[in-house]
């Protein structure tokens, strides 16, 4: 059931650099209204250059609790925190910050264990599984992380960007659970193929892997959430792929922040 918006409605926000193409102001409203609290989700357009000033603002705000972090902000929040989960660290990039005792941030990251749930939910196997992820940034990151820690066999990560590929491919090796390398655009020879960069969410861009290249036998992913139905998705499924969504990630990254939001 839906709270009345009021003076006494508790305050989050989502920041982000375009902020228009987010869902999650409804969803987790929503979230938060089926749960008992009275608490809206705000949507907040703010450049690089200000997000430390914007949020030393709203720190001011008494009835803010919570901050959920989109592209491009999720590596320079990490830098905001008080402090932060042990996997947060470890990526050193965050999506959503709730209140300390003190009034400072405490910062964690959940799309990858979203990312993950999702395609547990779609049926993927992913222990024992060769995976190619495309994108290192701060979504990526996370995701890369979770699929290693889930039990896949080999990793490969490919972004345009070589050196923050290469710290991820680095940092991701320090914790010795499986082979992670440098992958490029062709998903030849891996059993799961997943988009965490934004390539997909504008018209006419181009589609971030090989699709004449997917197999049937391939399951694909993308964290985009709108359009629903990506090039990539709409591609692997006329291939025959089985698919997860950035809608149906969302749903489970919601989740997970709705919880830590509330000290679940």
């Amino acid at each position: 059931m839906s709270q009345p918006l009021s003076g006494a409605s508790r305050v989050h926000f989502i920041v982000g650099d375009p902020i228009a193409q987010v869902k999650s102001p409804a969803g987790v409203s929503q979230a938060f209204h089926a749960r008992g609290h009275n608490a809206y989700v705000m949507p907040a357009h703010v450049a690089p250059a200000d997000l430390a000033a914007w949020l030393a603002g709203v720190s001011l705000a008494r009835n803010v609790d919570g901050i959920i972090v989109t592209v491009p902000h999720k590596f320079a929040v990490f830098d905001l925190c008080a402090s932060t989960s042990e996997r947060a660290t470890f990526l050193r990039t965050v999506n959503t910050l709730r209140r300390n005792a003190d009034g400072t941030w405490h910062g964690d990251m959940f799309d990858g264990l979203g990312f993950v749930e999702a395609l547990r939910d779609n049926g993927c196997l992913l222990q024992g599984r060769k995976a190619l992820l495309v994108g290192a940034g701060g979504a990526g990151s996370a995701i890369a992380h979770a699929l290693v820690m889930a039990g896949v066999s080999a990793l490969a990560i490919h972004d345009e960007d070589n050196a923050r590929r290469t710290t991820l491919v680095e940092r991701l090796a320090t914790l010795k659970q499986c082979p992670v390398t440098h992958g490029t655009a062709d998903p030849r020879g891996f059993d799961l193929v997943l988009n965490a960069t934004p390539v997909g969410m504008r018209e006419g861009e181009p589609i971030p892997v090989q699709v004449d290249r997917l197999t049937s036998n391939q399951f694909v992913g993308c964290v985009i959430t709108a359009p629903a139905v990506t090039p990539l998705i709409a591609a692997a499924r006329a291939q025959g792929c089985a698919t997860v969504t950035g809608t149906q990630m969302f749903g489970r990254v919601r989740d997970l922040m709705v919880d830590f939001l509330l000290h679940v």
